[in-house]
C-alpha cells in the first residue's frame, strides 16, 4: 500500500483521463486539478475575548493539521466595536497532501455527520471553477471533541480548482465523490 492520499491516487489513476476525455483536452495541464482548500473560521466575538480566538485557533489546528494565521481587522468598525488590528479569526491554506487528505475526510466522514444534510448546493461556483461551502459547527469533524469545546463555531471552506469555469470544476468535485444536491 502506497502512503498516497486516497483521492490523489483516485485522481490520478482513474478521474483525469475521465476529464481528458469527457471534455475532449488535447492537453495533459488543461484537465482541472485541485488547486488549494482554504479554511477561514472567524470569530465575530473576538473583539470582547482573546480566549475566543484562541479556542478557534485550537479547533483548526485539529482540523487542518497544521498551524493557521490569526486574521486582524482591516479597519476599525465603531458599530461592532472593532478596532483595527484587532483579531477577529483564523485561516489555513491547505496544499498537496494534506488538501487531499482533507478533502476525503471532509467527504467521507465529516460532511454525513451533518444533521439533515441533503447534498451540498451545486450552485456554490463562482465562475471560474473555484467552490465555497460554509459549515455551521466544527464538531462534523471527528477531531473535535464534543466535551472540549466552549462554543459551536462555523467554517468556510473554499476548495480551489485550476478548472476554466464551472462545468468542468463541478465535474471534478462530482469525480471526487462530492454530494452534490440533484
Amino acid at each position: 500500500m502506497s502512503d498516497m492520499p486516497r483521492l490523489k491516487q483516485l485522481y490520478r489513476d482513474e478521474l483525469h483521463g475521465k476529464l481528458k476525455s469527457e471534455f475532449d483536452f488535447t492537453n495533459d495541464l488543461q484537465v482541472p486539478r485541485l488547486d488549494k482548500i482554504v479554511l477561514n473560521m472567524g470569530v465575530g466575538a473576538g473583539t470582547d475575548d482573546r480566549k475566543k480566538v484562541d479556542a478557534a485557533y485550537g479547533d483548526m489546528v485539529k482540523i487542518a493539521g497544521q498551524k493557521p494565521v490569526i486574521t486582524n481587522a482591516k479597519r476599525s468598525v465603531a458599530v461592532f466595536k472593532l478596532r483595527e488590528g484587532m483579531q477577529i479569526g483564523c485561516k489555513v491554506t491547505l496544499r498537496r497532501d494534506r488538501m487531499f487528505e482533507f478533502l476525503d475526510r471532509l467527504i467521507t466522514v465529516a460532511m454525513p455527520r451533518i444533521r439533515d444534510f441533503r447534498g451540498v448546493s451545486p450552485k456554490s461556483f463562482d465562475g471560474r471553477g473555484n467552490y465555497a461551502l460554509g459549515l455551521t459547527e466544527q464538531l462534523i469533524f471527528p477531531e473535535i471533541a464534543y466535551d472540549e469545546i466552549d462554543e459551536v463555531r462555523g467554517m468556510d471552506v473554499v476548495i480551489c480548482t485550476t478548472a476554466a469555469n464551472n462545468d468542468h470544476g463541478r465535474a471534478l468535485l462530482a469525480g471526487f465523490n462530492m454530494p452534490f444536491q440533484s
